[in-house]
């Protein structure tokens, strides 16, 4: 069976949004994996992979309608901070943390180029 493990995001800005990203992923547990030719940066996490790049045809970054990442977590409170980083960093609230479904907890946000992320919890 297949398994999703990566997202990658672009940006018109990569200096602001490799900042962003450094912070915010550095609280949930990934670290810089190397910094690709585009001007973005991969990240790692646990057997998974992030991405903010610069986009391959050279046109400008453009935001996905319908298009959105979510990073799993073991705890509410997980997802709990890991939104109110996104937040404190710039992000935009798309969706304040709570149970969206019986045993789904989500809360989104939109980062500072308006691509659309979530953290959830399921169980």
């Amino acid at each position: 069976m297949a398994k999703l493990n990566y997202v990658t995001v672009g940006s018109n800005d990569l200096p602001k949004a490799k900042a962003f990203y450094d912070a915010l992923l550095a609280s949930a547990g990934f670290k810089p994996l190397f910094d690709h030719p585009s001007g973005g940066r991969l990240y790692r996490g646990d057997g998974c992979m992030f991405g903010v790049l610069g986009p391959h045809d050279g046109n400008p970054a453009c935001v996905g309608n319908g298009m959105m990442g979510g990073f799993a977590f073991d705890t509410t409170a997980e997802v709990d901070a890991f939104h109110a980083k996104a937040l404190e960093l710039g992000a935009v609230c798309e969706g304040a943390p709570g149970e969206r479904m019986p045993k789904a907890y989500f809360a989104y946000f939109r980062d500072l180029d308006g691509n659309k992320l979530c953290g959830y919890k399921l169980g």
